[in-house]
């Protein structure tokens, strides 16, 4: 077995790929990485943005300027396209796992992350287009997004809770999860089938961190860098078993229904001076995803190590975060912010998104 092969079979983690374009469906690549060990994937408006503009979706987008459709109608078809046949190349991942895998996410449109009512939607309307079994819905651990969540678990659709960073909102999360949960049992639902994720983003936290270390400059302050992001997860880790293997969730863990698994996400490293592969390697654990970008899954399977790391080293990982607090940086503070820039970075890469596509539109336009 491969690095990856050997996660899920050894560790209980499955690798995603964090990227998709019509080029990786159409030449048959995904289909290669799935055999590879690629156990689901995760797309996002860059992405997109990155496709678009390399002319991949000329012939869809003359077919919706000739069906009248809006830049936004254009999107939806692109990803409902793709998103839909990576699923169903993913779908015997999902089937062999007893849908507890093999999943592909879609999100809902970034501007949308502050009201709660068209966030729950447009998650209906993504998850009936889509109509597949092995599908995420991605909608972000705002306040207007908890009870988004909550309602659309309770529809039994599947949700992929994106842009966390503070293990406090991941605690709120998990319990907007195992309060659709109830929901959905109470109004008769099957809550067997029901799958979600809680997507930490893991890179941007050091990123963050370590500037503000740089910045002070002393020896502790230096020595304190690089560490945050993986102490940060490990303790979100730590959260996510007292919750899910513990009195708070045994009664519908009796009854059939699934953790909501820890995903990492932004786990390519930002930094050369660090390991390219440190955050694949050091958040290894079952039970969890590690969404991994196409360059981050080739040095994995050159060089990466295959051991479990996520439940290690939890005193190292709050002495990591206490040395980073003595320097004056409150973490609270930091992930608060991360949220609120992540809020508006996804909304200024979907406006990028379609400003892409509105070029495309006007240069295929019919005279």
């Amino acid at each position: 077995m491969n690095a990856l092969q050997r996660l899920h079979a050894e560790q209980g983690q499955s690798p995603w790929i964090d990227f998709i374009d019509r080029q990786l469906i159409d030449s048959g690549r995904l289909a290669e990485q799935v055999a590879e060990g690629i156990r689901g994937l995760t797309s996002n408006p860059t992405i997109f943005a990155k496709a678009v503009a390399s002319g991949q979706y000329d012939a869809l987008i003359r077919r919706e300027i000739a069906a009248g459709h809006d830049t936004r109608q254009i999107f939806e078809e692109i990803e409902i396209a793709d998103l839909g046949d990576a699923a169903d190349i993913l779908r015997g991942v999902h089937d062999r796992a007893d849908g507890a895998d093999g999943f592909v996410s879609i999100e809902v449109e970034p501007d949308l992350a502050d009201d709660t009512t068209r966030t729950l939607e447009r998650a209906r309307h993504l998850w009936r287009r889509l109509s597949r079994p092995n599908v995420l819905v991605k909608i972000p651990a705002t306040r207007a997004g908890l009870p988004a969540i909550e309602a659309a678990i309770g529809e039994g659709i599947n949700i992929n809770i994106t842009l966390m960073f503070s293990v406090d909102v991941y605690r709120d999360v998990a319990r907007a999860y195992i309060a659709g949960l109830r929901r959905l049992l109470a109004d008769g639902g099957d809550i067997r089938r029901v799958a979600s994720v809680a997507s930490f983003f893991v890179s941007r936290v050091d990123t963050k961190v370590d500037k503000a270390l740089d910045a002070i400059g002393t020896d502790a302050a230096l020595a304190a860098r690089g560490k945050a992001a993986i102490a940060n997860a490990k303790l979100a880790y730590l959260a996510y078993g007292e919750i899910f293997h513990g009195a708070e969730f045994a009664d519908l863990a009796a009854a059939g229904a699934r953790v909501q698994r820890c995903l990492w996400a932004s786990t390519s490293t930002k930094n050369p001076a660090y390991r390219d592969v440190m955050y694949a390697e050091e958040l290894i654990g079952p039970e969890t995803v590690d969404t991994l970008p196409t360059e981050t899954i080739q040095a994995f399977l050159d060089h990466g190590v295959v051991r479990r790391t996520l439940d290690a080293g939890l005193d190292s990982a709050r002495d990591a975060l206490r040395a980073v607090e003595a320097q004056g940086i409150r973490m609270q503070t930091v992930t608060d912010q991360l949220i609120a820039e992540g809020v508006i970075a996804f909304a200024k890469s979907f406006t990028e998104l379609m400003e892409v596509i509105d070029v495309q539109r006007e240069a295929l336009a019919p005279a």
